[in-house]
């Protein structure tokens, strides 16, 4: 990965690690996760800070997993008046999302909690692949995929949080 520090990453080792803390809660909802990579400070490198999150999602247990996918909207509704949100679901198209979020109830119901997908780069059309596909799976594997896409998800929004930090 990178191997230069991006502009905030001095400013967010810099900060006392309460303020640190919640500041992650921006990227990640888990409290666990927060404290865990804001512990892990100094980072010299992006590329230390995401392989610290990265191992901080890897030592989630289900309840902080269960936090961090609370703070998520399902796929198809991105927040209102979220950027990140929005850019994040920006391939879905208008049409996809009635099913989208049909078939997120379906997952829901199923599973417990929101349908968690890396969106950044894919199209709605994989994204209704992706839930069909894993809507049938049982809950030790759809756990493990969860955490996997919750990883993804972390790396790309801490990349552009310490750009704008």
């Amino acid at each position: 990965m990178t191997s230069s520090a991006p502009p905030g990453l001095a400013r967010f080792n810099a900060v006392p690690e309460r303020e640190a803390v919640g500041m992650l809660r921006e990227v990640c909802a888990s409290r666990t996760w927060g404290a865990v990579v804001a512990g892990g400070r100094p980072y010299a490198t992006l590329g230390e800070l995401l392989d610290a999150a990265d191992a901080a999602v890897a030592g989630l247990t289900a309840a902080d997993l269960a936090e961090a996918l609370a703070a998520h909207p399902p796929i198809g509704r991105p927040v209102p008046g979220d950027a990140a949100s929005a850019r994040e679901q920006s391939g879905v198209r208008d049409e996809e999302r009635a099913e989208l979020l049909a078939l997120n109830r379906a997952y829901q119901e199923r599973h417990g909690h929101v349908f968690l997908i890396c969106a950044t780069g894919r199209t709605g059309e994989e994204m209704v692949t992706a839930l069909h596909e894993r809507i049938r799976h049982d809950a030790d594997t759809e756990r493990e995929i969860v955490r996997t896409e919750l990883g993804k998800i972390n790396r790309i929004r801490l990349a552009r949080w310490t750009e704008t930090l």
